[in-house]
């Protein structure tokens, strides 16, 4: 079955209230220090559902999930450990099982909507294949994981009811000391001063390790690929405000390094969402990315939609 084209929304999300939230003051910053499993677990109300998509990652998923699984599902603080399998060819699936997670096939889930590659699409797909109330995404290719990275971004959500979306921050050895990465300093944040100066102050906005509450995510639009990130960013502030989230200081995360080459496609998808959230009418659901000496890439900049209007979200989840 062919699915249907997805238009892309407009924007602001359909469900942004018709008196936006405040958008002005200070960012809440915390440090995952601030958060202890044991009076974490104690004390929470809501479901917790931890994702990691995962593509190749044989090297380091079976020891993030491991690790995981030891401090945090049996320490009581998450309930349901999912990886999203995304057309891994090596051993990622029996490496994460192994380990202890439950290992879904993101190409078998809600087929209709798509089954290429995509780090959007993947997240988004593990929003239903999870049932937390709050869900927690920590990309599978840290080489130095550690628990903390999942507490952290759990902490304020679990402790306050106020926040809403949690965006984790680390230093990178061998990056400048900006904060960012080069796709982060180059693209999305000259573009989020002059477009969403409010979200300038977030110290990663395209990092991997976040998470949010199931009311929010449920209502918003995924991009398909590597512009998930500071889309969800822009549209949550724009449905909850700025003091409804919060940044966590998780210290040190050392990953795979990407060559300059491969930066190029993630670059045109990142300021593709920023920009369509200026304007829909500036970008199309594709671009072929075009450098000299190099083979063109065909881009996907193409948007899901917001999880309360798939009917198999709906009937899995009985809303």
């Amino acid at each position: 079955m062919t699915p249907s084209p997805i238009t892309p929304p407009t924007l602001p999300p359909p469900s942004v209230p018709a008196v936006a939230p405040p958008l002005d003051g200070p960012l809440r910053s915390v440090c995952h220090r601030d958060y202890d499993v044991a009076r974490l677990a104690a004390h929470r109300t809501d479901r917790v559902t931890v994702a990691l998509p995962a593509r190749n990652e044989e090297n380091t998923v079976g020891d993030i999930v491991n690790a995981l699984h030891h401090d945090l599902v049996i320490g009581g603080l998450v309930d349901e450990l999912i990886v999203m399998d995304d057309h891994s060819t090596d051993a990622t699936a029996r490496e994460a099982r192994t380990a202890g997670a439950t290992v879904v096939t993101s190409s078998d889930l809600l087929a209709d909507f798509g089954a290429g590659h995509g780090k959007g699409e993947v997240l988004w797909k593990s929003l239903c294949a999870g049932s937390g109330d709050v869900i927690v995404w920590c990309d599978a290719d840290i080489t130095d994981f550690s628990s903390h990275f999942i507490t952290g971004l759990l902490g304020p959500l679990l402790s306050d009811n106020d926040v809403q979306f949690t965006k984790g921050h680390y230093h990178r050895p061998g990056e400048d000391g900006t904060g960012g990465g080069r796709v982060t300093e180059l693209v999305a944040r000259p573009l989020l001063s002059m477009f969403f100066p409010h979200l300038a102050q977030v110290a990663q906005p395209l990092s991997g390790e976040f998470a949010g509450r199931r009311t929010v995510l449920e209502r918003l639009s995924f991009v398909r690929g590597y512009g998930v990130d500071v889309g969800l960013l822009i549209d949550v502030a724009a449905m909850v405000g700025l003091g409804a989230i919060a940044q966590v200081d998780l210290e040190v995360r050392v990953h795979r390094n990407r060559p300059l080459s491969q930066l190029g496609p993630q670059a045109a998808a990142v300021a593709a969402a920023i920009l369509r959230r200026v304007d829909p009418s500036l970008i199309t659901e594709s671009m072929t990315l075009e450098r000299p000496d190099i083979p063109p890439v065909d881009v996907d900049l193409g948007e899901l939609p917001p999880m309360v209007n798939v009917d198999e979200y709906v009937r899995r989840h009985r809303l």
